[in-house]
């Protein structure tokens, strides 16, 4: 069976002097990911890889570079699910699926993961754009909508072995409650991934991607019968019409059939197959060049 894996680095309005960064930034992890899995990683690891490289890129809005909160603090979430058991969250460590707040801290530092201090993950934009912002008075909505608002990053692959994976990172947006939970984190919504079926990466308006447990009613569509793109279509307008939230989507089907889609204005991502690369940031995108991986 033949690998793939599919970026995104959020949807949202993505501004001009973001966009080929982000481009830039989402063809980089789909690299990074997919010639891991030539090598011999699998899915899990591959999404967890392709992640961690967005975070660590300042451009998104996970890990270093996050949105800062109502009190201008750093507040992550994140999912990772392993398609051929349904592990998510801590997978293998603890019996737990989702830890928050301390708990969290402490099982990291319980297992040994290095700890950053929450302010060497702000850049200076980001202190500018949240000291201005925060002289309005808008809701997360409101800006969701607007260049103010930045999102989500993740990743879906199937490996060779026909295993499925997983994995969604962000920072929220900006000026959210303190303690404010969004899609992100919990499964079905931010994320999911079953072998019998496919995975799914999400990316938008948290609450409204929560309302309609966004993931999962995508691998729904696609065990019924519906490609990949049509099911990740299907979902994303429903989810629009139903609650009026915004948003995009990766997926995989487990024989590798794959799909990009948004409702914002802009979504940078990136696909990578057989040794092509396809990406895109605009609506009705889709631009391919050869990447030589060995």
């Amino acid at each position: 069976m033949s690998a793939v894996i599919v970026v995104h680095g959020g949807a949202w309005a993505i501004p001009e002097d973001l966009a080929q960064a982000s481009v830039a930034g989402v063809k980089a992890a789909a690299q990074r990911g997919f010639l891991a899995m030539k090598t011999g990683a699998s899915a899990l690891e591959a999404v967890e890889l392709a992640v961690r490289t967005m975070e660590d890129d300042p451009v998104f809005d996970a890990g270093h570079g996050a949105v800062l909160n109502a009190d201008g603090e750093v507040e992550l979430d994140a999912i990772i699910m392993d398609g051929r058991t349904l592990a998510a969250g801590a997978v293998s460590c603890t019996d737990h699926v989702m830890l928050t707040d301390r708990g969290a801290n402490r099982f990291a530092q319980s297992i040994g993961i290095q700890e950053v201090s929450p302010e060497s993950l702000v850049t200076e934009q980001e202190r500018r754009e949240w000291e201005k912002n925060r002289k309005y008075s808008s809701g997360v909505k409101e800006l969701f909508n607007s260049q103010w608002g930045h999102d989500t990053v993740g990743a879906v692959a199937l490996d060779c072995s026909g295993n499925v994976a997983c994995a969604t990172s962000t920072g929220g947006i900006r000026n959210k409650m303190v303690g404010r939970v969004g899609d992100s984190p919990v499964i079905g919504s931010g994320g999911y991934a079953d072998n019998l079926s496919g995975a799914a990466s999400c990316t938008g308006h948290g609450e409204s991607i929560l309302r309609v447990t966004l993931a999962r009613l995508i691998l729904f569509h696609m065990e019924q019968g519906k490609s990949t793109a049509d099911a990740v279509n299907v979902s994303l307008t429903y989810m629009g019409e139903r609650v009026r939230g915004g948003g995009g989507a990766i997926a995989v089907s487990r024989t590798g059939d794959w799909a990009a889609w948004f409702t914002t204005e802009r979504m940078a991502w990136a696909a990578l197959e057989e040794e092509c690369l396809t990406y895109g940031l605009n609506p009705g995108e889709a631009f391919k060049e050869p990447v030589n991986m060995h």
